[in-house]
């Protein structure tokens, strides 16, 4: 019979709560509305957002499709400049023309091809022979070392 008393109490005072008025009103009833209009704010904020990402997303799909499009433009662009009879005709109006079979080296003879070394030239010196005994008369004696 102790539990009797708690739950009395607790009952009269949760209905107290659902009975208080507010100029007339059911405090509980505001709440409710007040909560309704919290979730309709948050479904309409949430629906505005998924429309700003639907048309970025749409938006981005329309670059990947023009990007695309560039892409096998270049290709067909690359396949069109790599093409051996246009480079031949080319390498001929400057002057260039295939290598003649003959002309061609074996294995054997690229140690025959190597250019010679060049001679080094040799080393100037830094300062002008005039200049130079002018220099050491001008330079102060070296100390002698301390034993």
């Amino acid at each position: 019979m102790t539990t009797a008393p708690f739950f009395t109490y607790s009952r009269t005072a949760l209905q107290r709560l659902f009975d208080w008025k507010v100029r007339g009103v059911r405090w509980i009833e505001i709440i409710g509305v007040a909560l309704v209009a919290i979730m309709i704010v948050s479904v309409y904020a949430a629906k505005a957002a998924a429309a700003r990402e639907s048309s970025r997303i749409a938006q981005l799909e329309q670059d990947i499709r023009e990007n695309g499009q560039r892409v096998r433009l270049l290709r067909a662009e690359v396949a069109r400049l790599e093409q051996p009879a246009r480079l031949e005709a080319l390498s001929r109006q400057i002057g260039m023309a295939p290598v003649d079979v003959h002309r061609q080296a074996k294995e054997a003879q690229l140690t025959e091809l190597k250019p010679a070394p060049v001679p080094a030239a040799p080393a100037t010196p830094a300062v002008a022979p005039a200049a130079a005994p002018a220099a050491v008369e001008d330079a102060a004696p070296a100390p002698e070392p301390a034993q």
